[in-house]
């Protein structure tokens, strides 16, 4: 599904767009999907980061989990 929005951009780089061609929708659209990304991943890292910092000092101090099934 597709939904209309009204957006405020620079009059010269709306101009040189259009005359090259470029779809300002499609590049706006993955733009704001790839912005959405890495929020999502900072806000997981910072919900989580107690977590993660545990696991780090759990493997800092006996190593990882599985390495003694290490073959190498």
């Amino acid at each position: 599904m597709r939904d209309k929005v009204n957006m405020t951009i620079d009059a010269e780089l709306k101009a040189e767009a259009k005359a090259l061609g470029i779809n300002m929708s499609k590049v706006a659209e993955e733009a704001i999907r790839q912005a959405a990304k890495v929020e999502r991943n900072r806000r997981w890292r910072e919900e989580n980061r107690e977590a993660l910092e545990a696991y780090a000092r759990e493997v800092e101090e006996n190593g990882p989990t599985l390495a003694k099934y290490r073959t190498f």
